[in-house]
């Protein structure tokens, strides 16, 4: 399972969907399913819409958060675009039924896709509001089976403090579940994290933006920080 932040889709801009970066990112996952991975995806949605931003300047955060798993379906739509451009068949299936657009989450149906050879795309969260799309990524991981969930980031691992603001912060190469809990570094949300932990799902974050990590990690190179045990 793939997780995606929705700025990752911004490249240098400050808002929405830089198509050269998602043209990229399809090419990169192209690249995995000819090894003959089964890929899942999900990509938040904050280069359009933050609920939790949102409801701290006021707006209802139920309100705000249901806006935010709209935008993750826009974002959905896109790669799926950049995907099928490049021939590789994807289908997108969503929490919240909108039949018009994608298929209703269903796990044996994307299963099914999976075994296919199909990119499986996980929009609109996990249909609630309050959770993130870290967490959704690690629920419909679970719920598929998946053998580990890689977290694309803008930087190449978990460090123990900003490496952006601070030079000297460390990076680990290996961390438990438990260490980035108790250690509060919010790499994902501490939901996401237990619900790795609890199901023994191993998690990888690493750069999205060296070309090539995605395959690297899929293939078990040293690329990123391994989070497990």
């Amino acid at each position: 399972m793939l997780k995606l932040s929705g700025e990752a889709l911004m490249g240098k801009s400050s808002f929405g969907i830089d198509p050269e970066v998602v043209d990229m990112i399809a090419s990169e996952i192209r690249g995995v399913v000819g090894l003959g991975v089964q890929l899942g995806v999900v990509i938040g949605g904050g280069n359009i819409f933050r609920g939790i931003e949102a409801g701290a300047r006021g707006m209802d955060r139920t309100s705000a958060d249901y806006m935010g798993m709209l935008a993750t379906v826009i974002n959905s739509l896109a790669l799926q675009s950049a995907l099928e451009h490049r021939g590789v068949v994807t289908r997108v299936q969503t929490a919240i039924e909108m039949k018009a657009v994608a298929e209703p989450f269903i796990q044996r149906r994307a299963v099914r896709h999976l075994e296919k050879g199909r990119v499986v795309i996980f929009g609109a969260g996990t249909g609630n509001p309050y959770f993130t799309t870290d967490t959704a990524a690690t629920l419909r991981a679970v719920e598929i089976k998946a053998d580990i969930l890689i977290k694309a980031t803008k930087v190449d691992g978990i460090y123990d403090r900003d490496p952006v603001r601070d030079a000297n912060a460390v990076k680990y190469e290996k961390i438990s579940y438990t260490e980035v809990l108790t250690k509060n570094l919010k790499v994902m949300d501490s939901t996401a994290i237990s619900l790795c932990r609890d199901n023994a799902l191993p998690l990888v974050v690493f750069n999205i933006q060296a070309a090539g990590n995605i395959k690297r990690v899929v293939c078990g190179e040293a690329v990123g920080t391994v989070v497990g045990g």
